[in-house]
């Protein structure tokens, strides 16, 4: 199958989580033998406007990364890529706006792939888009529901996760010094406050805890635990390769999600794959809470008492260093369900 990706910017221009997701399903498909290419504007050096790199071909549709000028220039692009279907995202607008006008001229359906509302677009854009699109996928339910408000209808938007290296969750080795752990890079949404606040109402108990991750917030946070006097027993291990990272997870028995923004909590769903038993803190800007409603090792709470409380109630839930139930979020298994998406609207038209 031909695939060209429609997105402005590439991981070249810096990366985003939304890259990434990008990135690693071109890179996916490709591995599976499909011809994939990746219309952008150009972020490589040298005055050659496609390159090829991992099986993915980049083809520059402008040198600046200009979102005007790109959209007038796709439609034509696209027809030379003759691909079977588009793979557009959805930020900024105007480039997969362009992609569903070439739609209508040569019938290739357009997946537009919507990681989440990004604050600098037009938003007066986002209503066409997700009306036009033949389908729609979403990291979450949560932003699923974003999408339908914008306009697109339910059963054109499907929800297709982050994924993981579940390979590497199994072969990944135990360390079992801590009894819980919170993940995530520490900016001003993380929230580890709560995760904190929680652990020190249980002073009275033996425990031991880990804080994963860097960022600004990082002193702050650690001023806070000094100031609940409980420096001594949390760790801040910083920010760790996905190698070290998965032995701590494995060894570790509740993971603590507070964040109050999170498109998709993937360091928690890493944490759930190694076993970890799942508190989280309901946020309605976060889509954490899509990760352990319904399951028995997960539970949601609304504040540090409740999160103290829930600490003590799953101690008698085993300890566990992988959890199957999470092996259908794997790379590959995710990347089936996009070709699966592919195939079902090409055979559409």
């Amino acid at each position: 199958m031909r695939v060209a990706f429609v997105s402005l910017f590439a991981p070249g221009h810096g990366e985003t989580p939304a890259r990434t997701r990008t990135l690693r399903t071109a890179r996916g498909l490709a591995d599976r033998g499909h011809d994939v290419t990746w219309l952008c504007a150009q972020w490589w050096g040298g005055d050659h406007d496609a390159f090829d790199e991992d099986g993915v071909e980049y083809r520059s549709i402008t040198v600046e990364p200009a979102p005007a000028a790109f959209a007038a220039r796709l439609p034509l692009a696209l027809r030379r890529a003759a691909p079977d279907v588009v793979h557009a995202v959805n930020s900024p607008p105007t480039p997969a706006l362009a992609a569903t006008v070439g739609r209508s001229l040569s019938g290739v359906p357009v997946v537009v792939d919507w990681w989440r509302d990004h604050p600098a677009d037009a938003r007066r854009w986002y209503r066409p888009l997700a009306r036009r699109a033949d389908a729609v996928t979403t990291p979450s339910r949560t932003t699923k529901t974003r999408v339908r408000e914008h306009g697109a209808d339910g059963d054109d938007v499907r929800v297709l996760p982050e994924s993981i290296d579940f390979d590497a969750v199994e072969a990944a080795g135990v360390d079992d010094r801590f009894d819980a752990v919170y993940s995530r890079r520490l900016d001003r949404h993380a929230n580890v406050e709560t995760f904190l606040l929680g652990l020190a109402e249980l002073r009275g108990r033996d425990w031991t805890a880990a804080v994963i991750g860097d960022g600004p917030e990082r002193g702050r946070i650690e001023a806070t635990a000094r100031d609940l006097r409980i420096d001594d027993r949390v760790e801040f291990l910083g920010d760790l390769p996905t190698a070290e990272r998965l032995p701590i997870l494995k060894g570790t028995h509740v993971a603590v999600a507070t964040a109050t923004w999170e498109t998709f909590a993937t360091d928690l769903l890493w944490a759930v794959a190694c076993g970890c038993v799942a508190l989280v803190e309901y946020q309605a800007d976060s889509s954490a809470h899509e990760l352990v409603e319904g399951r028995e090792r997960g539970r949601l709470v609304t504040s540090p008492a409740e999160l103290a409380d829930e600490f003590v109630a799953v101690g008698d839930l085993d300890r566990r260093a992988v959890d199957r139930e999470f092996a259908s979020f794997d790379h590959d298994a995710v990347v089936d369900r996009y070709v699966g998406l592919y195939e079902e609207l090409v055979d559409g038209e």
